[in-house]
Protein backbone atom coordinates (compact mmCIF):
# COMPACT_ATOMS: atom_id res chain seq x y z
CA UNK A 1 0.00 0.00 0.00
CA UNK A 2 1.23 3.24 -1.38
CA UNK A 3 2.20 5.51 2.22
CA UNK A 4 4.10 8.82 2.32
CA UNK A 5 7.51 9.59 4.58
CA UNK A 6 9.30 11.99 5.87
CA UNK A 7 13.01 11.85 7.01
CA UNK A 8 14.24 15.03 8.50
CA UNK A 9 17.97 15.75 9.77
CA UNK A 10 19.74 19.00 11.11
CA UNK A 11 23.26 19.39 11.48
CA UNK A 12 26.22 21.83 11.76
CA UNK A 13 29.46 21.73 9.86
CA UNK A 14 32.83 23.73 10.16
CA UNK A 15 32.22 24.25 6.45
CA UNK A 16 31.02 27.48 4.72
CA UNK A 17 28.28 27.52 3.11
CA UNK A 18 29.80 27.65 -0.60
CA UNK A 19 31.25 24.48 0.78
CA UNK A 20 28.50 22.63 1.54
CA UNK A 21 26.75 23.75 -1.64
CA UNK A 22 29.34 22.44 -3.82
CA UNK A 23 29.60 19.24 -2.46
CA UNK A 24 25.85 18.75 -2.53
CA UNK A 25 26.03 19.67 -6.21
CA UNK A 26 28.87 18.80 -7.89
CA UNK A 27 31.22 17.30 -5.37
CA UNK A 28 28.63 14.53 -5.38
CA UNK A 29 31.35 11.67 -5.71
CA UNK A 30 33.11 12.79 -2.73
CA UNK A 31 30.58 11.51 -0.08
CA UNK A 32 27.27 9.97 -2.46
CA UNK A 33 27.94 8.86 -5.70
CA UNK A 34 28.12 11.12 -9.09
CA UNK A 35 24.94 13.30 -10.15
CA UNK A 36 24.83 16.24 -11.90
CA UNK A 37 22.44 19.17 -11.41
CA UNK A 38 21.63 21.83 -14.36
CA UNK A 39 22.44 24.79 -12.09
CA UNK A 40 18.68 26.73 -12.72
CA UNK A 41 15.32 26.68 -11.21
CA UNK A 42 13.30 24.09 -13.21
CA UNK A 43 17.00 22.39 -14.24
CA UNK A 44 16.99 18.84 -14.47
CA UNK A 45 18.01 16.62 -11.34
CA UNK A 46 19.33 13.03 -10.54
CA UNK A 47 16.85 10.10 -11.58
CA UNK A 48 14.59 12.29 -13.49
CA UNK A 49 13.74 15.26 -11.00
CA UNK A 50 13.37 18.78 -11.64
CA UNK A 51 14.87 21.23 -9.63
CA UNK A 52 12.44 23.42 -7.95
CA UNK A 53 14.62 25.70 -5.72
CA UNK A 54 18.01 26.31 -6.95
CA UNK A 55 19.39 29.18 -4.61
CA UNK A 56 22.99 28.84 -4.12
CA UNK A 57 24.81 28.31 -1.59
CA UNK A 58 21.12 28.42 0.52
CA UNK A 59 18.33 26.31 -0.91
CA UNK A 60 18.79 23.38 -3.04
CA UNK A 61 15.53 21.05 -3.72
CA UNK A 62 15.25 18.30 -5.92
CA UNK A 63 11.41 16.62 -7.09
CA UNK A 64 10.19 13.53 -8.83
CA UNK A 65 6.75 12.68 -9.77
CA UNK A 66 7.80 9.32 -10.98
CA UNK A 67 11.51 8.83 -9.83
CA UNK A 68 13.83 6.50 -12.93
CA UNK A 69 14.93 3.54 -11.59
CA UNK A 70 13.11 3.28 -8.56
CA UNK A 71 10.25 1.32 -9.08
CA UNK A 72 9.67 1.22 -5.13
CA UNK A 73 8.69 4.98 -5.18
CA UNK A 74 5.81 7.19 -7.03
CA UNK A 75 7.25 10.34 -5.85
CA UNK A 76 10.50 11.72 -4.14
CA UNK A 77 11.60 15.13 -2.94
CA UNK A 78 15.20 16.07 -1.60
CA UNK A 79 15.32 19.48 0.03
CA UNK A 80 18.79 20.87 1.44
CA UNK A 81 18.79 24.55 3.39
CA UNK A 82 21.92 26.24 4.23
CA UNK A 83 22.42 28.94 6.80
CA UNK A 84 25.90 30.41 7.79
CA UNK A 85 26.51 30.02 11.64
CA UNK A 86 27.11 33.94 13.06
CA UNK A 87 30.33 31.61 14.78
CA UNK A 88 31.33 30.33 11.36
CA UNK A 89 30.50 27.47 9.56
CA UNK A 90 27.00 25.95 8.48
CA UNK A 91 23.77 25.22 9.64
CA UNK A 92 22.06 22.06 7.00
CA UNK A 93 18.42 20.96 7.29
CA UNK A 94 17.85 17.99 5.20
CA UNK A 95 14.26 16.66 4.11
CA UNK A 96 13.89 13.56 2.46
CA UNK A 97 10.04 12.76 1.40
CA UNK A 98 8.42 10.87 -1.21
CA UNK A 99 6.03 8.12 -1.14
CA UNK A 100 6.56 4.75 -0.72
CA UNK A 101 4.58 1.98 -2.56
CA UNK A 102 4.96 -1.22 -1.09
CA UNK A 103 6.67 -3.17 2.13
CA UNK A 104 6.70 0.83 3.66
CA UNK A 105 8.67 -0.03 6.86
CA UNK A 106 11.21 -2.07 5.60
CA UNK A 107 11.82 0.75 2.51
CA UNK A 108 11.29 3.56 5.34
CA UNK A 109 13.79 2.05 7.92
CA UNK A 110 16.29 1.46 5.10
CA UNK A 111 16.41 5.21 3.89
CA UNK A 112 16.34 6.25 7.33
CA UNK A 113 18.97 4.51 8.72
CA UNK A 114 20.86 4.85 5.33
CA UNK A 115 20.42 8.88 5.75
CA UNK A 116 22.53 8.87 8.82
CA UNK A 117 25.56 7.01 7.41
CA UNK A 118 25.33 9.59 3.75
CA UNK A 119 25.11 12.42 5.80
CA UNK A 120 28.05 11.35 8.38
CA UNK A 121 29.84 10.62 5.07
CA UNK A 122 29.17 14.14 3.79
CA UNK A 123 30.77 15.73 7.08
CA UNK A 124 33.58 13.74 6.61
CA UNK A 125 34.56 14.53 2.95
CA UNK A 126 33.69 18.19 4.09
CA UNK A 127 36.16 17.89 7.54
CA UNK A 128 39.11 15.68 5.57
CA UNK A 129 38.67 16.31 2.00
CA UNK A 130 36.29 19.11 0.73
CA UNK A 131 36.89 20.58 -2.89
CA UNK A 132 39.09 17.51 -3.40
CA UNK A 133 38.11 15.74 -6.74
CA UNK A 134 36.75 11.87 -6.03
CA UNK A 135 36.67 8.75 -8.16
CA UNK A 136 33.83 6.50 -7.32
CA UNK A 137 33.04 3.39 -7.26
CA UNK A 138 30.29 0.65 -5.44
CA UNK A 139 29.26 -2.92 -5.72
CA UNK A 140 27.01 -5.08 -4.29
CA UNK A 141 27.54 -8.30 -2.87
CA UNK A 142 26.54 -11.78 -3.75
CA UNK A 143 23.40 -14.00 -2.93
CA UNK A 144 25.82 -14.95 0.01
CA UNK A 145 26.00 -11.25 1.09
CA UNK A 146 22.27 -11.39 2.03
CA UNK A 147 22.91 -13.62 5.21
CA UNK A 148 22.01 -12.65 8.57
CA UNK A 149 25.53 -11.81 9.78
CA UNK A 150 26.50 -10.64 6.71
CA UNK A 151 28.20 -7.65 7.88
CA UNK A 152 30.10 -9.58 10.47
CA UNK A 153 31.00 -11.47 7.76
CA UNK A 154 32.90 -8.35 5.83
CA UNK A 155 34.62 -6.96 9.49
CA UNK A 156 35.80 -10.15 9.70
CA UNK A 157 37.54 -9.70 6.03
CA UNK A 158 38.40 -6.61 6.87
CA UNK A 159 39.97 -7.86 9.93
CA UNK A 160 38.13 -5.07 12.29
CA UNK A 161 38.98 -5.52 15.83
CA UNK A 162 36.26 -6.20 17.63
CA UNK A 163 36.28 -3.69 20.22
CA UNK A 164 37.62 -1.15 18.24
CA UNK A 165 35.55 2.54 18.87
CA UNK A 166 34.65 4.93 16.50
CA UNK A 167 37.27 7.60 16.21
CA UNK A 168 39.90 5.01 16.79
CA UNK A 169 43.31 3.97 14.01
CA UNK A 170 43.23 0.67 13.18
CA UNK A 171 45.16 -1.88 11.40
CA UNK A 172 43.11 -2.94 8.79
CA UNK A 173 43.50 -5.45 5.36
CA UNK A 174 41.75 -3.05 3.27
CA UNK A 175 40.21 -3.96 -0.39
CA UNK A 176 42.99 -4.05 -2.47
CA UNK A 177 45.65 -4.29 -0.18
CA UNK A 178 48.00 -7.08 0.04
CA UNK A 179 48.66 -6.12 3.84
CA UNK A 180 47.17 -4.90 6.28
CA UNK A 181 47.35 -0.63 6.95
CA UNK A 182 46.13 2.05 9.24
CA UNK A 183 43.02 3.61 8.85
CA UNK A 184 40.15 5.33 10.95
CA UNK A 185 36.90 4.00 11.99
CA UNK A 186 35.24 6.38 11.13
CA UNK A 187 31.49 5.10 11.79
CA UNK A 188 30.37 1.26 13.06
CA UNK A 189 27.12 -0.32 13.73
CA UNK A 190 24.74 -3.04 13.36
CA UNK A 191 24.00 -1.47 9.88
CA UNK A 192 27.29 -0.07 8.35
CA UNK A 193 30.88 -0.03 8.36
CA UNK A 194 33.18 3.31 7.67
CA UNK A 195 36.70 3.35 7.60
CA UNK A 196 39.14 6.41 6.21
CA UNK A 197 42.84 6.74 5.46
CA UNK A 198 43.92 9.61 3.81
CA UNK A 199 43.27 9.16 0.41
CA UNK A 200 40.08 6.84 0.44
CA UNK A 201 36.86 6.52 2.47
CA UNK A 202 35.57 2.89 2.39
CA UNK A 203 31.85 2.81 2.56
CA UNK A 204 30.49 -0.89 3.71
CA UNK A 205 26.86 -0.77 3.77
CA UNK A 206 24.55 -3.84 5.41
CA UNK A 207 22.09 -4.02 3.09
CA UNK A 208 21.47 -7.78 4.13
CA UNK A 209 19.75 -6.22 6.87
CA UNK A 210 17.47 -4.46 4.19
CA UNK A 211 16.12 -7.35 2.18
CA UNK A 212 19.20 -7.19 -0.01
CA UNK A 213 22.81 -7.65 0.06
CA UNK A 214 25.98 -6.48 1.59
CA UNK A 215 27.16 -3.38 -0.96
CA UNK A 216 30.70 -1.58 -0.41
CA UNK A 217 31.41 1.93 -2.14
CA UNK A 218 35.40 3.64 -2.37
CA UNK A 219 35.80 7.42 -2.30
CA UNK A 220 39.26 7.60 -3.57
CA UNK A 221 40.78 11.05 -3.69
CA UNK A 222 44.37 10.39 -4.96
CA UNK A 223 45.69 11.66 -8.46
CA UNK A 224 44.87 9.72 -11.66
CA UNK A 225 42.75 6.97 -10.31
CA UNK A 226 41.69 4.27 -12.78
CA UNK A 227 38.47 4.38 -12.21
CA UNK A 228 37.10 0.71 -14.01
CA UNK A 229 40.23 -0.91 -11.61
CA UNK A 230 38.53 0.86 -8.45
CA UNK A 231 35.29 -0.62 -9.84
CA UNK A 232 36.89 -4.53 -9.69
CA UNK A 233 38.92 -3.58 -6.82
CA UNK A 234 35.10 -3.49 -5.15
CA UNK A 235 33.67 -6.27 -7.35
CA UNK A 236 36.83 -9.17 -6.33
CA UNK A 237 37.05 -7.66 -2.60
CA UNK A 238 32.98 -8.73 -2.28
CA UNK A 239 33.05 -12.05 -4.33
CA UNK A 240 36.41 -12.90 -2.12
CA UNK A 241 34.76 -11.99 0.88
CA UNK A 242 31.51 -14.08 0.45
CA UNK A 243 32.85 -17.13 -1.40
Amino acid sequence: MAEKFEIVREFEVEASPAEVWEAITSGTAGWLWPMEYEPKEGGAGPFGATLTAWDPPHRLTARSESPEGVPQQTFNQLDHLIEPRESGGSWVRYVHSGIFVDDWENQYDGADKHTDFYLHTLREYLRHFAGRPAAFATADGPAAAGAPDALDTAARALGLPGGAAVGDTVSVLLPGASAPAPAVLDYRNPYFIGLRTDRVMYRVFGRNRFGATVGLSLHDFGPDVDEAGLARTAEEWLAATYA
